[in-house]
This record gives structure tokens, sequence and C-alpha cells, in this order.
């Protein structure tokens, strides 16, 4: 993307940032509900959402810890889940081209939906008010309807018993799948899936998540693995095709030489 992009009106990227900002904040209440089922107290929850503003790693985490899971095992799968943001991070820095006292505030808001509305934009500046709007829209309605939640599933005491303990997991899932696009992506999320159910019982809770990650090293090894032997097939193809050719000169001229 460059300043000299095509032209959007800033309406249109406010609407579209508050869009995303409002339907993705409104799935807080999913978290404060979940955490609150898991044992986490009103501050706890809160504080989660205000420090670590990353659903994902939100929702490992409380997941994790409602299956009686170690707290530090619980907290390396939410840092793992949370790793991709530094990589966000590297692409908006150059995007976004922000003042360097601007940037320590700005990578709170380094998230999944405010890198996609910032990356859809055609301008620098387009991107600046997408990562924004989307960025703050999030954060406020996200805090907002965690301590919703958190204060609701404690009025209404067992979570369990309402089943809003899969409110979390439901949430995070309606979030991945539209991610899911190529076959590669796909893959890796079908491995991690058996991984994680399939060491659910034979590992403490927490570790399955972990393990899980294993799914995505595997496929891009086996695509590795099946680029390079289909090179060598073509290879093979090429070589096998020249040695007919070369073959075919040899008994020609064999033939010419009878002659």
């Amino acid at each position: 993307m460059h300043d000299t992009g095509g032209v959007k009106p800033d309406r249109a990227v406010v609407r579209d940032a508050l869009a995303v900002g409002v339907a993705v904040g409104l799935s807080g209440f999913a978290f404060g509900v979940t955490s609150a089922g898991s044992g986490l107290s009103l501050p706890q929850t809160c504080a989660l959402s205000l420090l670590v503003f990353t659903g994902a790693s939100q929702f490992a985490l409380v997941g994790a810890l409602a299956a009686g899971g170690n707290p530090f095992t619980a907290a390396a799968g939410a840092f793992f889940l949370g790793v991709r943001n530094a990589f966000y991070g590297l692409r908006l820095s150059q995007l976004l081209a922000l003042p360097r006292a601007v940037r320590p505030f700005a990578a709170q808001w380094v998230i999944d939906e405010t890198t996609v509305v910032a990356l859809a934009q055609p301008t620098r500046r387009a991107a600046r008010i997408g990562f924004t709007v989307t960025g703050l829209s999030l954060y406020l309605l996200w805090n907002l309807t965690t301590l919703l939640g958190a204060l609701g599933a404690e009025a209404i005491g067992d979570t369990e018993a309402w089943g809003l303990d899969a409110a979390g997991p439901a949430v995070f899932l309606a979030l991945l799948a539209p991610m899911l696009k190529t076959s590669r992506e796909r893959a890796v999320a079908g491995i991690a899936v058996l991984l994680g159910l399939g060491l659910l019982p034979v590992l403490p809770a927490g570790v399955p998540v972990l393990v899980a990650a294993a799914a995505a090293p595997v496929v891009l090894w086996a695509e590795g693995r099946r680029k390079t032997g289909d090179r060598e097939t073509g290879d093979r193809a090429v070589n096998d095709s020249h040695d007919s050719h070369d073959s075919q000169r040899d008994q020609y001229g064999s033939q010419e030489e009878d002659r």
C-alpha cells in the first residue's frame, strides 16, 4: 500500500471499522461469563481484558484454568496464541508509520481485527483511521461487555447449569472458521483438533493445547516434502525425455552410418 493508491472516503472507513469493532466487541460478554465460570474474580476477569486484550489468548487461558490446568501451563498456551500479534506489529509498523511516542500505546491494539481492517485500506491515511477506530471501539466495547458478562455470571450462579461454559469455545470457533480459507490452514486446524482432543484424556489440562501447536510445523514439513518430491519427479521426467531424445539421435546416427 502506498499513499498514492486509490481513494476511499473517511466516512466509509469509519463505518467499516465500527462494524468490525461492534460485532467482535459484543463477544466480550461470552468471555466475561466464561472467565467468571472458571473461578476468576471480577477484578481478575476485567484485568485480563484491560491488559491482555486478545480474545483467543484470553479464552485459552480461562479455558485451561476451568479444566483444572496449571496456571503456568495455561499462561504458556495463551502466550503462544498471542505471539502472532508480534508479527502483525512488524507489518503494521511499516504500514501505519506512527510517531515513535505513539507506538507503545498503539501496540495494545495490534490484534486480528485491527490488522485486517488496516491492511484492507488503499492508503496510509485510511489505514490509520481504520486501525484507530477499530481498536478504540473494540477495546471499549470488549471491556464493557466483559464486565457485564462477569457480573451476569455471578448473578445467575453456576454457568455450567445454563450451558454458558460452552460460550467461550463457541465464540472462538465462530471467529476462527472464516479465517480457514486455504487447504494448508484447514489442514493445520484439523490436525490441531485431533491432537488436542486425542491427548486431552492422557495429558494434564492445558498441555494438549501446547502440543496442538505442533500441527503448523508438521503441515509445513509435509508440504515441503511434497513440493520437493514433485520437483524431483519433474526433473526425472525431463531427464528421461532428454535421454530418450539422445537415444533416438544415436539410433538415427547408427542407421546413417550403416547406409
